[in-house]
């Protein structure tokens, strides 16, 4: 391994800039991300409360805490507009299960879509359920267009708002929404650092890991059941590690001399892109996941990792300091046709492919000799700068609808997650627990 990975490595280990980290995307992307979108205005009318309790998670009435779900669904979306209906003059709450004379008024000041319901809970004590009726009015036919019912667990609440969410993106686009991912990540728990998943808006923790010592750089695998990472047992011995979400069962996929790290499964699964220096140098290596064989994709003096693959599966871009610092380059997935892509700037690492293959996300040195997210073509024909400010920005990750990135910041001082619009808008931080929580990684949609 050459020297200027290894003090990469050191440097990415003790602050918190794990430029190391890519992304594996899905093949998705909606038609949305268009510049020219037109977002479709939508209300939301209330989710009225039809009997039971209050909620059991405190002072909020179960029906606000649905309708303050759903509405931060549908505003990051970014398909739907969200309308605030009292503010044009509509009265909400108490609504049936059929057009209301109100939603008429709304479509006259434009608003084109309006979701209702209702919940409660049973009155159960010891086993309460929730029940949750949605329904939605679509304005250009004038009529109600839609009705879902949903019951399940009142520790469940959230996810039926979630669905609900996920279900009008689908009506209206034909796409999965993204209400139901996950986002998988890193935190330091005491002198460790173990691997947690949340949802995607940083609800509901849960701890993955307990080793101990250090696990890092996660992804997903296709089918959202697993998660592939580098595991350090102690200071001299790293593994690429699976772990299935479902039961917590795991496995060890890499075992060689040497550093194993940042891996990445290929769109389809059956590939297992990683960096190794079991040969010396720390190089590319690709595994098939069914017949175990490995095959090494690069040959080079410089320091090569980070691999991501393209939505087909058939290229890959990675960093190496071939060329002095670190850059992107691109190759086939076999290893040919290997070419740099950037050249602006004497750092640019941490490659990550978005969902439709026209984007590139990767950590930046800008001239301020501050390191931001960047994205680029894969041509190389055009080139942006997505975040600034203070603090350390890394680790970016794509939703599978391709309408937003996820990475970690210093920000605030400690690393801590952030979300951001494609577009460079809406940045919205969504870890707020923790002393430090880095290298988050988006799963494909459910």
């Amino acid at each position: 391994m050459t020297f200027r990975i290894v003090v990469f490595i050191s440097l990415c280990l003790s602050v918190g800039l794990a430029w190391i980290i890519e992304s594996g995307a899905t093949d998705v992307f909606l038609e949305a991300t268009r510049p020219d979108f037109q977002k479709i205005p939508l209300g939301v009318a209330g989710i009225d409360n039809s009997g039971g309790a209050d909620s059991p998670a405190g002072r909020i009435r179960l029906g606000n805490r649905i309708e303050e779900v759903l509405k931060a669904d549908v505003r990051r979306s970014q398909v739907f507009s969200l309308i605030d209906l009292t503010s044009i003059g509509i009265k909400v709450g108490s609504l049936g299960a059929v057009p209301d004379p109100e939603f008429k008024k709304a479509a006259e000041q434009g608003v084109s879509v309006i979701v209702w319901g209702k919940a409660g809970i049973t009155n159960d004590a010891k086993d309460p359920d929730v029940n949750m009726d949605g329904y939605v009015y679509d304005a250009g036919n004038d009529e109600m267009v839609g009705g879902k019912r949903y019951a399940g667990a009142t520790s469940v609440v959230r996810l039926m708002a979630h669905r609900f969410a996920d279900e009008l993106v689908f009506r209206y686009t034909g796409e999965p929404g993204i209400a139901r991912t996950k986002i998988a990540y890193v935190s330091e728990q005491g002198s460790a650092r173990e691997l947690f998943v949340m949802d995607y808006d940083g609800y509901d923790a849960r701890q993955l890991t307990a080793d101990g010592f250090l696990n890092l750089m996660p992804k997903w695998s296709p089918d959202r059941r697993f998660i592939v990472f580098t595991s350090y047992r102690n200071r001299n011995t790293q593994n690429i590690d699976m772990i299935e979400l479902a039961t917590g069962k795991r496995w060890t996929l890499v075992s060689l001399s040497g550093l194993n790290i940042t891996p990445a499964l290929s769109p389809d699964g059956n590939f297992l892109a990683f960096a190794s220096s079991h040969e010396g140098n720390s190089e590319l290596y690709s595994l098939d996941t069914r017949t175990k064989a490995m095959q090494r994709l690069t040959v080079h003096v410089g320091g090569d990792l980070s691999p991501s693959w393209s939505p087909s599966g058939r290229e890959l871009v990675f960093t190496s300091d071939r060329s002095g610092g670190p850059q992107i380059f691109l190759m086939s997935m076999d290893g040919t046709n290997v070419r740099r892509l950037t050249f602006e700037g004497d750092y640019n690492a941490a490659p990550a492919w978005s969902p439709r293959g026209n984007w590139i996300a990767y950590v930046c040195r800008s001239p301020k000799k501050e390191y931001k997210i960047c994205l680029i073509t894969p041509d190389g024909q055009k080139r942006v700068q997505l975040t600034s400010g203070p603090g350390v920005d890394d680790s970016p990750s794509w939703s599978p609808d391709g309408r937003h990135l996820v990475f970690s910041s210093t920000a605030g001082g400690k690393s801590q997650i952030y979300m951001i619009n494609a577009d460079g808008k809406d940045l919205e931080r969504i870890t707020f627990t923790g002393t430090h929580n880095s290298a988050p990684t988006w799963s494909p949609a459910s």
